[in-house]
């Protein structure tokens, strides 16, 4: 699969789409390929006037604007052109989703994909009660890390042979940073974080750190080309931040940290299905990710390792586990690296996620994730201008960049009664989720999640917020 596979037709369109959301577009070149963004003073419908391309944006409307009768026709009408014309929208039959219920929460866990279970049925009892042993070789079971990591690859802007799956993202940073400390030199003692990385991440890295002899240094992903220096091992950053929805700099954070001698690990799971990576367009060192958020590999499916060519030869890992061993069945007390990505195994693979994940995976069958980025840009630039309509003043703001290029797949907002109004809007059937104290987020897959369905979460966030008093105790 190519991440330029759809029709030209279909990307011309998705581009309208993004054009007519953001207003008059340019070409903004930024963290991770090409897109079509919107100007730094593209007029937008608000209350509050154009905002800053590189500020956060107010969300707040009008307090005169309402969600209902005539304010909110114009734009159900909008929204159900755009999904008339989107390019993607069939996809949204392939997954198990009902009509009750906006989903706004595939930034945590992706829908199911409606032929999965039927796949699933066959593993277990065919391949597994049939089969049984057999399967390990003929129905392909010990080589499905590889196998399903050459799927994963075109998504993220890898060559075959770069990725294998297997283990959690967690296992996985602490593969991906020990290994990348092991490539630098002794004199470099420093491993810089991302201050505002999740938890998980800096948990595992100061662990690493402790463990090669290294001292942890939080950074901010802006300064983190600045911070690099003649100490710096290696970089541990996220991509996409799980909160705000900021997009990084990823080519030039990389570049950076290169010219100062250092390694970049990137941690992928808000961005992967979401946005053009290109790892190895930017020369990424390392990098891991989740595959249950925009992948869609159902809850705990197994996470990835992307491990540069350049770098397998000379791979170290923490965990030498017999699957990664040359000769695996050999039996051998001494440890032998296998070649290539296989280095990155452990021991024996989660077969039945590992092969729900490879079964989800069809779904990108002839999509391109470009056209993928197109939609994920205009449906949030859509909810931003219906929340902007819609939402009693002063009551949500954006914290989400508004620039396309600094932008993930998610729009976070905050709110200060964000409990209250999170468990309501579920409630209600929008189901977006809430990261404390004050933050309300809401990812947009665009294999599945339309611009009725922007609308329609933008307008009963709008009720809720009438409904839910200001101050209501968390």
């Amino acid at each position: 699969m190519s991440e330029h596979s759809a029709t030209e037709t279909a990307t011309e369109t998705a581009t309208e789409t993004v054009t007519e959301a953001a207003g008059t577009a340019q070409t903004a070149g930024s963290a991770g390929s090409a897109e079509t963004a919107g100007s730094a003073g593209s007029a937008r419908t608000s209350a509050t006037g154009p905002a800053s391309a590189t500020g956060p944006a107010s969300a707040t409307g009008s307090a005169t604007a309402t969600a209902s009768g005539s304010a909110s026709a114009p734009l159900r009408e909008d929204a159900l052109r755009r999904d008339a014309r989107d390019p993607l929208a069939k996809l949204r039959e392939k997954f198990v989703l009902d009509d009750a219920t906006v989903y706004l929460d595939g930034n945590s866990l992706g829908a199911l994909p409606a032929h999965v279970p039927d796949r699933m049925a066959d593993v277990i009892a065919r391949e597994w009660g049939r089969l049984r042993i057999r399967s390990w070789d003929e129905s392909g079971w010990w080589t499905a890390p590889e196998r399903i990591g050459d799927r994963i690859a075109p998504l993220v802007g890898a060559a075959p042979g770069r990725i294998v799956v297997g283990d959690s993202t967690s296992v996985n940073v602490f593969k991906a940073v020990v290994a990348a400390t092991r490539l630098s030199t002794d004199d470099r003692d420093e491993i810089l974080v991302d201050a505002t990385t999740f938890p998980t991440d800096g948990y595992i890295a100061e662990s690493a750190a402790r463990m090669t002899g290294r001292t942890i240094v939080p950074v901010d992903p802006a300064a983190m080309a600045d911070a690099a220096g003649p100490r710096t091992a290696a970089a541990l950053v996220n991509h996409v931040d799980f909160r705000t929805g900021r997009l990084h700099d990823l080519p030039g954070i990389t570049a950076a940290l290169h010219a100062a001698g250092a390694l970049a690990v990137w941690d992928l799971c808000h961005s992967a299905g979401a946005l053009p990576v290109g790892l190895d367009e930017h020369g990424v060192d390392l990098a891991i990710g989740c595959t249950y958020k925009y992948l869609n590999g159902g809850p705990g499916s197994p996470a990835y390792l992307y491990v540069a060519e350049r770098h397998q030869g000379a791979f170290d890992s923490p965990l030498p586990g017999w699957n990664s061993h040359a000769d695996p069945f050999g039996m051998t007390p001494g440890y032998a690296a296998a070649d290539g990505a296989v280095r990155g195994r452990v021991g024996t693979p989660d077969i039945l996620s590992m092969l729900a994940l490879e079964s989800a995976l069809d779904v990108w069958d002839g999509v391109g994730i470009e056209d993928v980025r197109a939609k994920s840009l205009a449906l949030t630039d859509f909810f931003e201008e219906c929340v902007t309509a819609y939402a009693p003043a002063d009551r949500v703001v954006s914290l989400t960049p508004r620039a396309h290029g600094e932008r993930g797949s998610q729009v976070a907002l905050r709110c200060a009664e964000a409990p209250a109004v999170m468990a309501e809007l579920i409630r209600r059937g929008v189901v977006g989720d809430l990261r404390r104290p004050d933050v309300l987020r809401f990812g947009f897959t665009p294999l599945y999640v339309g611009f009725a369905d922007a609308e329609r979460a933008a307008r009963i966030l709008a009720e809720v917020l009438t409904d839910v008093p200001a101050d209501v105790p968390l």
